[in-house]
């Protein structure tokens, strides 16, 4: 059987150096730390570092704690007068703490001293293996996220699931929520801070939330089939991230998706989605994928296509000074089912202007703005502008 090497110890030379200088400025006493190997890597005494505490060997073999007198200090090299403690971690010794002093004096202060830096080194553990665990969460969701079957087993994906306690079976939604850094006070909102705002909308044992780049995160949401219920959850979300930590959030939801390739779809369409909505709608925080099904097809015709489209039917309307009021009629319209007085109070203005508005833009276009398939396609033309960078509003 291969030799496993033993994990990494958590008292780290940097810890153990933060700790002993934080004691030893409580206590007033110089505080010495070891490693498991008795050499210190931690001491308000600098020059000691990287020397060997002779007295540690002992106390490390029998995890008692052991005081040393001046003279029985001399008997080992790199000793001083004091007291000499195991740190003990889980079922391991992973070091010494020791405190110089009068032995005396010292031992009222020894298992206080000794039981902190434990505390301290069973935090710093657990913090370690929340960072682990976050890390491998992470890296789960951006395989979700990159998936690409030609380079990619889904076995592979889903058995990295299994090990963060996920069922791969259970169809999840993507949610993606996007902090842009420019927002609010950003350089000083952490971005533990954030996940945890964002896990305590998402709290579902099978709801996996984590980071895929700075300021993007993604949830996939074990499905429940109620999306009125999904889309509040973002509401929520977005307004915390704003009263919490005073950014500005966007987060859009998409469909269930199953197993990998499904995921890796619902994703997709939460991408296009937080790319598509707020051209589309600048006012609004939260966007759903159903609901930018056709604007999300035009986005995805090539470049090329969607402007060669949209000259051919808007041709010189772009370049009139009232275009955006022309835009926003030719968009209602349909929107609004080719009804008169729902089309007017989505634009809020009289039925009589509107009428007086289609009525224009059948005169400067030439086409019959009223017969729905001509409505629809150009429609369709000004979502291909709005939608094409470099367009009236471009997507970005």
């Amino acid at each position: 059987m291969r030799r496993q090497d033993p994990p990494p110890s958590v008292l780290t030379p940097e810890l153990a150096q933060e700790i002993a200088c934080d004691i030893g400025r409580i206590t007033g006493f110089n505080v010495l730390i070891t490693d498991r190997s008795a050499v210190v890597i931690g001491c308000g005494d600098r020059e000691r570092l990287g020397t060997v505490h002779e007295a540690s060997y002992d106390v490390l073999r029998t995890r008692k704690a052991a005081t040393h007198t001046a003279r029985q200090a001399r008997e080992f090299t790199g000793v001083r007068p004091g007291m000499s403690l195991p740190i003990i971690v889980g079922a391991q010794a992973v070091g010494t703490v020791c405190l110089t002093g009068e032995p005396d004096e010292v031992r009222r202060f020894g298992l206080v001293v000794r039981r902190q830096t434990e505390i301290l080194l069973t935090e710093a553990q657990l913090q370690r293996s929340r960072m682990l665990h976050d890390r491998a969460v992470d890296d789960h969701l951006r395989d979700i996220a990159l998936y690409d079957p030609e380079a990619v087993d889904a076995d592979t994906v889903e058995g990295r699931a299994r090990e963060l306690g996920l069922d791969p079976s259970v169809p999840r939604t993507a949610v993606l929520l996007d902090v842009p850094l420019g927002s609010g006070d950003a350089g000083t909102v952490s971005r533990m801070s954030l996940l945890r705002t964002v896990r305590e909308v998402f709290p579902g044992g099978q709801d996996v939330a984590g980071e895929l780049t700075a300021g993007r995160y993604l949830v996939l949401r074990a499905a429940d089939g109620r999306r009125a219920s999904l889309a509040a959850r973002c509401e929520v979300l977005v307004e915390l991230v704003g009263e919490r930590h005073g950014l500005v959030a966007r987060a859009a939801l998409a469909e269930p998706g199953s197993g990998v390739a499904g995921m890796h779809a619902s994703y997709q369409d939460a991408a296009a989605t937080l790319r598509i909505g707020p051209v589309l709608d600048p006012g609004s925080r939260v966007f759903a994928a159903h609901d930018l099904r056709v604007p999300h097809l035009v986005a995805s015709a090539v470049r090329h296509d969607r402007t060669r489209y949209a000259d051919a039917l808007l041709g010189e309307l772009r370049s009139r000074p009232d275009w955006p009021d022309l835009r926003a009629t030719l968009m209602a319209w349909p929107e609004c089912g080719f009804h008169l007085v729902r089309t007017a109070d989505r634009l809020q203005i009289h039925r009589n202007t509107l009428v007086h508005r289609l009525t224009r833009l059948t005169e400067l276009s030439g086409q019959d703005i009223r017969h729905p398939k001509t409505a629809m396609a150009l429609y369709l033309a000004c979502l291909a502008d709005l939608l094409t960078p470099g367009g009236a509003s471009g997507m970005q």
